[in-house]
């Protein structure tokens, strides 16, 4: 069976793309991250969705990008956006950790030479996001590049592959893939500012895009809400 590494965040994305890589017939290599974000809750649910696509392994790697802070999602100074408008404002909200998918791609890319691998899998979206500069496609296709000119098997005349399959999808077209794949989303996260005991506050852009995706999918929400 070919092997793939997917960067499983454990939210409705990676959850999917986990999916995808499952009915591409690969062995799923997960990675996930431990990089000082303020809801790493999200660790527990990656573990969860690791286990339930029988990835044969997964590993949590520990970097701290509080170092250097720049995102409020690793920075205690800095205050989690809520209630905004995501469609109609044009700025890059400090929620978006900087360089982070470049960080994450290049330890991904490590493993996948170790492993033999020539694919990985990552859950970025240019439709129904919060305007990150690196899920656009224009970043993957320049990435894609890059790891064909660093990589042994595209000097030795391979080439690897940056797989994208939700890159064009809105949430809902997201979701419904998923279920159509058998996917569990009750055992994914997506808040970025949870409450102690895990819930979800409902207000964050990642909330807000995750509850209107099931909705507009049709499919019942299976998050806890601070609210509930």
């Amino acid at each position: 069976m070919k092997k793939t590494v997917v960067l499983v965040s454990g939210g409705i994305d990676s959850a999917t793309c986990c999916a995808f890589a499952k009915r591409d017939g690969f062995e799923i290599y997960a990675m996930s991250f431990s990089y000082g974000q303020r809801h790493s809750v999200e660790l527990d649910a990656a573990k969860r969705v690791a286990a339930y696509f029988k990835a044969a392994d997964h590993k949590i790697v520990t970097i701290d990008l509080r170092a250097f802070g720049g995102s409020s999602l690793t920075s205690s100074e800095m205050t989690v956006p809520k209630d905004r408008d995501i469609h109609s404002e044009n700025d890059i909200p400090n929620t978006y950790v900087p360089a982070r998918n470049t960080i994450f791609m290049s330890f991904a890319l490590g493993w996948a030479e170790v492993i033999g691998s020539n694919d990985l899998y990552i859950g970025v979206n240019a439709v129904d996001y919060s305007g990150y500069p690196d899920c656009r496609p224009e970043y993957i296709d320049a990435y894609s590049k890059m790891a064909n000119l660093a990589t042994k098997a595209g000097v030795e005349g391979g080439r690897f592959t940056i797989h994208t399959p939700l890159l064009r999808l809105t949430k809902a077209e997201i979701i419904r893939a998923g279920i159509s794949m058998q996917t569990d989303y009750s055992i994914t996260h997506s808040c970025y500012d949870p409450s102690p005991d895990g819930k979800a506050c409902g207000k964050c852009d990642s909330c807000v895009l995750r509850h209107k995706g099931f909705v507009d999918a049709g499919v019942a929400d299976p998050t806890v809400y601070m609210r509930d």
